[in-house]
C-alpha cells in the first residue's frame, strides 16, 4: 500500500503581500454572513438598521484606533481604490475650486498612488515625484519646493511596501500644513508596525487595507478628515456621505475594525518579535552570501521587512528555487511580481539595475519563528548557487 507523501510545510515570509484572515476576525465577522444578519445598510426594516448599527459601530472602533472621528472613516474596497480616491479625487477637487491641479507623491510610492499621480497627468494637471536619498528618506528641499510652487496634495506613504522604509510623517504634515496643502499618507504598511495615532497631527487623508493585517481582501478604508477636499470617483447612491456610493460591505467593515483593533493592540509585542527576526536572518544570511547586500539598512526602517539584494542571482528565478524548498517570499510588491522592470523603489533609492533585479524581500508577522530564519539560511546559499550557475549557462550560450 503506497503512502501519501507528506506535505511540504511554507515558510511564510512574504506578509507584506497578503496575511491570512485572523481567527478573532473571522468570528467577528460570521454573524453577519449567518441568513440572520443579511440586511441591506440603507434599509430601514429591522435586518436593515443592524447592519447599519455594525457598519457604525466598525467605523467608530477604526477611528478610535487611528485618533479621529467616526464621520472621517469612508469603507473602500481596499488600500487602491483608497489611494485613488485620496489623490486623484483631491486633485480633481481642487480644480474644481481653481486651485492648482497638481499633486507632489514620492518617488517610491505604492503604484497606486504613482498611477494616480500619473492620471492627474493626463487629465492635464501635474504630477511632481519627489526624489529619495540612498536610505529611502523623502528629499525635504524637494518637498519644500513643491510645496512652495503650490499642489493640491502632498502624498508619501509612512511605510514603504518594498524596503521597509519609515518616513518622519510628522514632520512632512507639519510642513504641508504651514503651506496650507493637504497631506496624505499610504498607512497601508504601517499599521500594526509603527504607531499610527494621527489625533494631534494635521494629516489630511490616510489610507488602510485589511488584508495586510489579518482582515480579508477587498476591504479597506480611506481617513478623510475633510470631504469637502474630495470629489467622488464612483457615482451612484449616497452611502458614505456620497463619497464612495454602493452598498457597503459589512462583514468587510466588521473584519477590517477588528484586524485594526488587534493590529494596535498588539504593536508592541509584534515589533519585538519581527524585529528580532528580521535582524537574525540578515545577520546570518549575510555572513552565508557574503556579497549580500540589504536594501535601506541605512535608514529608519518597520521591523517586518528586509530586502536583500545577491549580485548574480537573478529575483525571479531565486523566487522559484525558495518556493521548490516551501518558503514563500517576493522581489517587491505583488502586484509587480513577474515584471521584468526593476523595482522603482530599489531604483529611485539609487540602486543599478542589475542589483535592484537581484533583490528578495522578506517579510514577517508575529507567527513567524527562528526555525523559519534557520530553514531560509539553510537553503539560500545553495539555491543561490544554483541560480547563479544557470544564469552563467545562459549567459555562456
Amino acid at each position: 500500500m503506497n503512502t501519501p507523501p507528506t506535505a511540504q510545510r511554507v515558510v511564510y515570509l512574504d506578509s507584506a503581500a497578503t496575511t491570512p484572515v485572523r481567527r478573532e476576525v473571522r468570528e467577528a465577522m460570521e454573524p453577519f454572513l449567518s441568513e440572520g444578519n443579511f440586511g441591506n445598510p440603507s434599509s430601514t426594516h429591522r435586518l436593515g438598521r443592524a447592519a447599519r448599527e455594525a457598519v457604525e459601530q466598525a467605523r467608530r472602533r477604526i477611528a478610535e484606533v487611528i485618533g479621529v472621528e467616526p464621520g472621517d472613516v469612508l469603507f473602500t474596497s481596499g488600500g487602491t481604490e483608497a489611494d485613488n480616491l485620496a489623490v486623484l479625487g483631491t486633485a480633481l477637487a481642487a480644480r474644481s475650486a481653481g486651485r492648482p491641479f497638481a499633486v507632489a507623491v514620492s518617488a517610491i510610492e505604492h503604484k497606486a498612488v504613482l498611477a494616480s499621480a500619473k492620471a492627474v497627468e493626463r487629465l492635464g494637471g501635474e504630477a511632481i515625484i519627489l526624489p529619495v536619498g540612498d536610505t529611502g528618506q523623502v528629499d525635504l528641499d524637494a518637498v519644500g519646493a513643491a510645496l512652495e510652487q503650490g499642489v493640491a496634495l502632498l502624498s508619501v506613504m509612512w511605510v514603504n511596501n518594498e524596503v521597509g522604509i519609515v518616513q518622519d510623517i510628522p514632520e512632512l504634515a507639519r510642513r504641508a500644513a504651514a503651506a496650507n496643502t493637504p497631506f496624505h499618507t499610504d498607512a497601508v504598511q504601517a499599521l500594526g508596525k509603527v504607531p499610527c495615532s494621527i489625533a494631534d497631527q494635521p494629516i489630511s487623508l490616510l489610507c488602510l487595507s485589511g488584508h495586510k493585517m489579518g482582515a480579508p481582501k477587498g476591504i479597506g478604508a480611506l481617513i478623510a478628515r475633510s470631504r469637502q477636499m474630495l470629489e467622488p470617483l464612483l457615482h451612484g447612491g449616497g452611502q458614505e456621505l456620497g463619497i464612495r456610493p454602493g452598498t457597503e460591505n459589512v462583514p468587510g467593515a466588521i473584519g477590517l475594525a477588528a484586524a485594526a483593533q488587534l493590529a494596535a493592540a498588539e504593536l508592541d509585542a509584534t515589533a519585538v518579535t519581527t524585529r528580532q527576526l528580521r535582524d537574525e536572518l540578515e545577520r546570518r544570511l549575510l555572513a552565508e552570501v557574503g556579497d549580500a547586500q540589504v536594501n535601506g539598512a541605512g535608514g529608519t526602517r518597520a521591523p517586518h521587512v528586509s530586502n536583500i539584494s545577491i549580485p548574480g542571482a537573478n529575483s525571479e528565478t531565486l523566487l522559484m528555487q525558495l518556493d521548490l524548498a516551501g518558503i514563500a517570499c517576493s522581489s517587491g510588491a505583488a502586484c509587480d511580481t513577474g515584471s521584468a522592470i526593476p523595482s522603482h523603489v530599489l531604483t529611485a533609492m539609487g540602486l543599478p539595475p542589475e542589483l535592484a533585479a537581484a533583490s528578495v524581500r522578506f517579510s514577517f508577522s508575529k507567527d513567524n519563528t527562528l526555525d523559519d530564519v534557520a530553514r531560509v539560511v539553510e537553503v539560500m546559499p545553495h539555491a543561490v548557487e544554483r541560480v547563479r550557475k544557470l544564469s552563467a549557462a545562459l549567459e555562456g550560450r
